[in-house]
């Protein structure tokens, strides 16, 4: 056994082997994998092997095209079969939101480059006329979908990660890691020790137990999942020996299950409610190719939807029941990255659909060790979307809710309910009397908007489908009331969230964003430090406020910040509260060693209400004695101040998200109610009324401000995203500087725009919706929506900058219908910020 490597890869299954064989592929031959047993003995030897493209997140897209593209051509490249069989795969859609989901995936497809058509049933029947057609409303298929053979693919690996020069260590067990001062990896094993550069943890059901050696609550539990393989039916054994084409991977969403040939039969893989998590305290010691005792009552509804698509599933014998457990997320998707606080630790864990996702994974995941960086967005991945918050407990329900959601419709604007509420600011309940109704974000409950008193939706307003998944609204509450219906389109809450940008614009709003994520940067080298790491330069005097943004390397955007000098040499620094531990673990890993910075989080010491409108200043002024003026308070300036009679301070920034006149006040949270009382006794006069995040939204596309990790990305350049006034090279050396002029110098690739949509009636852009000119791909919508004080339907997108002029026409596809837009100036609403700055 080696003493001394630059990574140890921890884990033989299939994503640790293609996170090792990538290495490899990257030029680090100087790499190890450890494997407790033998190769694929965890989950990976009873999985399906299915390879689903179709997926809603922009990260796993990527990730799962690019694995599939490697399985074609990996038997060449190694010698190895990996048993891949690309037969397609058929998505049925009984119901017109999932024909809804359908059209608004195959945009995100478009976009990253994966081939989707769209099936009539007749079609459907074509490809495979064992299937019953009743009921189907179309089918999108994916030509370039299929399977493979895990343990195949397994050995493909590690055949080519050996070939380059990695080791693998099988039959050894890790049982201790620990890191030296310098930085280096200790692991340790009943073989001895390993000195790393790099871990990579990628253990599977493991996950927590290999996290806990080295203090970390992976958030990974494995959930139960079965799938049934039958004995061999006539009609399948008489098409093969016809020599036809075997019929593909058959999806009916609406039912929750997938199918597929097998040997002559068919395996049906069902996800039920009820699935169980498993391994809560880890697998045992001599765990090794293990199977849980089958559940089939669970399966049953499943089982007779599948008889009544494919009547001959119904006419053959079960031959084998696989229960195996499966890695789960809260959100579903995998973890892929660097772990939080620790250096050269990284995490590649969580994976519910590991076979599809494992070269992508240690695509990336290599990518990012050994270049710094990873090439495509992998926000939707990475570890540090969770926060402590993710214990046990909540993991268990969370990831069982998963589990029952993987084939539910995937609405924008869903919000699960498990485990809610978990982090709430003291006036949740003030806002909840008010008609709050809430989402969640990084585990903090935060209002939605706002339902009239009284509302509820009937049952035939519902109009819920007669399909096994048919939920297609908000959980009820407590008394029994549903107030929000689930679409792709415009819903019920329209009309109510232009209510709330009406009133905030023609009179005065309150909005709790005490969800939004709060450093203290202090220490001599405070200053210089933050000139170094961010884009902007840091305001001079304090008091003044300044949106600064922190690059990567190649000049992309990694996190944005509102920095204010709230005391002598200490800032305050802002930024979204849903990569809180994402944005505060960069900055915790780049402090200077000599102890010249200090950094402390108090997220959960600050509140923050946000009063915006043009009465906000007569609101706020009838509650202090600090002058609120113009002159004396302009924009983006800071100060603190007595709120309500003196009872509470709070630092009064004069900033918002929304384009009006106002204040975010950054409070001692403790004081929340006393300020959030006051502020609507004061603002009664004036028409006070809250307002939440679906009217803020709108109200910042009016603006054309961008958002983390749509308009802004790693894979954007600064200059792309249109952030020119945020970057000064002139100020000197900072983070990304280099990469940011020469991604100028090179030629932008990309160009950030305003596109007013024509022609809508019912439904706007989302964000990932593809853009042509002369039906040639040309961009991609990054948010959209209706803005309701322009009184259009409006996109942000990133287009080729020769289309980025003016008055450009372009086509974007909304819900696979197509629609004219325009390119407009920035910030159609108040292109001057007078209403900022009055």
């Amino acid at each position: 056994m080696k003493s001394t490597v630059r990574v140890v890869v921890i884990g033989g299954g299939v994503v640790g082997t293609g996170t090792l064989y990538h290495l490899v592929t990257k030029g680090w031959s100087d790499v190890v994998l450890i494997e407790r047993k033998e190769l694929t003995s965890g989950s990976t030897w009873h999985a399906a092997g299915l390879l689903p493209l179709f997926n809603m997140s922009y990260s796993v897209g990527q990730i799962h095209k690019y694995s599939v593209a490697l399985y074609n051509r990996l038997e060449e490249e190694t010698g190895q079969n990996v048993g891949l069989r690309l037969v397609s795969n058929i998505r049925l859609a009984r119901t017109k939101d999932r024909w809804d989901e359908f059209m608004y995936y195959a945009g995100v497809a478009e976009t990253i480059g994966v081939k989707v058509n769209k099936l009539t049933p007749d079609q459907v029947k074509e490809i495979w006329p064992l299937c019953e057609t009743d009921g189907i409303l179309g089918a999108i298929q994916h030509p370039d979908d299929g399977y493979v053979q895990p343990a195949d693919l397994t050995q493909a690996f590690a055949k080519g990660a050996r070939a380059g020069g990695a080791q693998i260590y099988r039959n050894t067990t890790v049982t201790g890691i620990h890191q030296k001062p310098g930085g280096e990896w200790v692991v340790t094993t009943d073989k001895g020790e390993i000195t790393a550069e790099h871990v990579v943890s990628a253990t599977g059901n493991f996950a927590r137990r290999t996290g806990a050696m080295v203090g970390l609550d992976v958030p990974v539990i494995p959930v139960e999942h079965q799938y049934i393989v039958t004995e061999p039916h006539p009609a399948i054994v008489e098409r093969h020996r016809q020599g036809l084409p075997e019929m593909g991977v058959l999806r009916e969403a609406d039912s929750s299950w997938y199918m597929r040939e097998e040997n002559g039969g068919l395996i049906l893989g069902p996800y039920e409610k009820g699935a169980p998590c498993c391994y809560m305290e880890g697998p045992s010691d001599d765990s090794e190719y293990e199977l849980f005792q089958e559940d089939m009552d669970r399966l049953m509804p499943h089982i007779e939807t599948a008889i009544a698509r494919v009547p001959v599933f119904g006419e053959v014998g079960v031959k084998k029941v696989y229960n195996g457990a499966i890695a789960y997320t809260p959100d579903g998707s995998p973890i892929i990255g660097p772990a939080p606080g620790l250096k050269n630790f990284w995490l590649n864990e969580g994976h519910s659909f590991g076979v599809t996702a494992a070269g992508g994974a240690g695509w990336q995941l290599a990518e990012w060790i050994v270049e710094g960086e990873p090439s495509i967005d992998m926000m939707g991945v990475d570890p540090r979307r969770f926060g402590p918050y993710a214990t046990r407990g909540y993991l268990k329900t969370k990831n069982e809710e998963a589990y029952a959601n993987v084939f539910t419709v995937h609405y924008p604007d869903e919000e699960r309910p498990a485990a809610r509420p978990l982090k709430t600011s003291p006036c949740y309940s003030r806002l909840k009397a008010l008609g709050a109704v809430f989402g969640s974000v990084y585990g903090w409950e935060r209002a939605n908007w706002f339902a009239p008193a009284g509302y509820a939706l009937t049952e035939e307003e519902l109009d819920r489908p007669d399909v096994l998944l048919n939920e297609n609204h908000s959980p009820a509450l407590e008394d029994g009331r549903i107030v929000e219906k689930y679409s792709f389109r415009r819903s019920n809450y329209f009309e109510h969230v232009g209510n709330e940008c009406r009133n905030v614009t023609e009179s005065v709003g309150v909005l709790d964003m005490t969800a939004f994520a709060k450093m203290d940067v202090s220490g001599p080298g405070a200053r210089a430090w933050l000139e170094s790491i961010l884009a902007n330069s840091i305001p001079k005097k304090q008091g003044r406020i300044a949106l600064c943004h922190m690059l990567t390397k190649s000049g992309g955007v990694r996190a944005e910040f509102t920095v204010y000098e709230w005391k002598p040499g200490a800032f305050y620094l802002v930024s979204a509260g849903a990569f809180e531990r994402h944005d505060h673990d960069y900055l915790n890993k780049m402090l200077p060693a000599d102890g010249s910075v200090t950094l402390r989080p108090i997220t959960q010491q600050y509140g923050v209400l946000v009063l915006a409108g043009p009465r906000s200043r007569e609101v706020l002024a009838k509650l202090t004695d600090t002058d609120l003026s113009n002159k004396v308070f302009p924009w983006l300036s800071g100060k603190e101040i007595s709120v309500a009679n003196a009872n509470a301070t709070a630092h009064a920034l004069r900033v918002n998200f929304v384009g009006e006149l106002g204040w975010e006040l950054h409070h001692p949270i403790e004081m929340q109610n006393a300020i959030f009382d006051a502020l609507m006794e004061a603002g009664a006069e004036f028409g006070i009324k809250p307002f939440g995040i679906r009217a803020m939204v709108s109200m910042a596309l009016e603006k054309s401000y961008r958002l983390i990790p749509r308009e802004m990305s790693i894979e954007y350049n600064a200059y792309e995203s249109g952030l020119d006034r945020f970057v000064k090279p002139e100020k000197g050396e900072f983070l990304g500087r280099e990469g940011v002029l020469a991604g100028k110098d090179k030629g932008l690739r990309w160009n950030f725009v305003t596109l007013e949509v024509l022609g809508v009636t019912d439904a706007d852009a989302r964000g990932s919706e593809a853009i042509h000119k002369d039906d040639v791909l040309v961009g991609r919508a990054t948010s959209g929506g209706y803005g309701w004080r322009v009184g259009k339907s409006l996109a942000l997108a990133m287009v080729r900058p020769d289309l980025a002029a003016l008055g450009t026409e372009l086509d974007i596809t909304i819900l696979g219908k197509p629609h004219k837009a325009v390119v407009i100036a920035e910030s159609p609403f108040d292109p001057d910020n007078a209403r900022l700055r009055a």
